[in-house]
């Protein structure tokens, strides 16, 4: 194996490769210099501040990651057992699991084969009396809250909870992504567009919330309120855990937010390079790349391509592979899950949409330290796989 500049392996374009900011190990020192490592220093409320400033405001809080931002919002909305929550199969394993944890029956839903986000018709399907939320998914970035799903949470009394995981810096109708549901929840895994290894947010839209929300992620106690002098000492008043991230890890997420234009241009530019080399090539094979929507700006999170079957997604990841492109499939459905045949998960309508597109989505090399060399390559593979289709 040979390395080049910045530990990258020659010849092979990795599916992720963390970006190492400008200011980066400058913040972490000064944050150990200063003798407060733990949740809620200086670092966390610049990081606060700028994810309040990208949301028009609403309160932010950062956790140690989206899952326990997800789990902060079953707290927060007293899931209990016997309350159910509709949830998009074609998700990650902790749009369901933080509600399943607090004893909530979960209702797995299908997709629009189109937007690949949780379909309208069959949440309409899903609602019952007992339906206390529906997480949307902002999958790849594209807005999930449609104006009819908004209706039917209206109508029924139901919260939407957005899992915009993959949404940050992404907007519908100039409106940032996250802001159409009563909590939003982002991820600063290390694969996403600014990372501090494992990290998350709370967005919260309505400020009714704020208050519990932070005695919630305080353990349980009203430690905030007696750090801002409003009580003489704190104590135990509610549900809880430790979801606090640390300042070492806000110092890291600080320095890539400050980065955060330059990161979006390289991302927006192998998006498009991807999406403008390969629309020819994809109309011959059959292949459905991302459609982009007038009324919404992509995140630049990810770029995926459908097959027209799995056979040939298979063959295809297997020829990347095997050309030193680490190209991969996304999610196996939650209803093919092995918890599902255990325990009592509700399946609507079969989740057709989303057994279907797994089976056949493959998602190309995309992080916010790409070389223009590496997506070049990755386009020139795949234009070479089945050149005489």
């Amino acid at each position: 194996m040979r390395l080049g500049k910045n530990g990258i392996v020659i010849g092979v374009v990795p599916f992720n490769r963390p970006l190492v900011a400008r200011n980066q190990l400058r913040y972490v020192n000064e944050c150990f210099l200063s003798g407060k490592l733990s949740g809620d220093g200086e670092f966390t409320k610049r990081v606060s501040a700028a994810i309040r400033e990208i949301h028009n405001g609403s309160d932010a809080l950062l956790t140690t990651s989206c899952t326990d931002a997800l789990e902060m919002c079953a707290l927060l909305l007293d899931i209990k057992e016997g309350d159910e929550v509709i949830v998009p199969s074609f998700t990650f394993v902790s749009s369901a699991n933080a509600f399943f944890l607090l004893g909530a029956r979960i209702v797995l839903v299908d997709i629009d084969p189109n937007t690949l986000c949780i379909s309208a018709e069959s949440i309409n399907k899903a609602i019952s009396p007992k339906t206390r939320a529906i997480v949307c998914v902002n999958y790849a970035g594209v807005p999930s809250v449609t104006n009819e799903i908004a209706s039917l949470a209206n109508e029924h009394g139901i919260v939407i909870i957005e899992d915009n995981a993959h949404g940050l810096f992404g907007s519908t109708n100039d409106r940032p992504l996250g802001l159409d549901s009563t909590f939003s929840t982002l991820s600063f895994h290390e694969t996403k567009n600014v990372t501090c290894g494992e990290g998350g947010a709370l967005i919260i839209n309505e400020n009714k919330y704020l208050e519990r929300a932070e005695i919630i992620r305080e353990k349980g106690t009203n430690r905030k309120l007696f750090f801002k002098n409003l009580v003489d000492k704190y104590s135990w008043c509610d549900k809880g855990s430790s979801y606090l991230m640390s300042d070492i890890n806000a110092a890291v997420l600080l320095a890539q937010l400050e980065e955060r234009a330059e990161i979006q241009q390289r991302r927006q530019f192998a998006y498009e390079f991807y999406s403008n080399s390969l629309n020819e090539w994809a109309n011959k094979v059959g292949v459905t790349l991302p459609i982009d929507r007038e009324d919404s700006q992509s995140s630049f999170h990810l770029f995926h391509m459908i097959l027209p079957n799995e056979q040939l997604r298979n063959d295809l990841l297997a020829y990347l592979n095997g050309c030193g492109i680490k190209a991969v499939f996304h999610y196996i459905p939650l209803h093919q899950s092995i918890v599902r045949s255990k325990y009592s998960i509700k399946v609507i309508d079969d989740c057709m949409n989303s057994e279907n597109i797994a089976s056949r989505l493959i998602r190309l090399p995309l992080f916010s330290s790409i070389e223009t060399s590496e997506v070049e390559k990755v386009v020139n593979s795949v234009l070479n796989w089945f050149p005489n289709r």
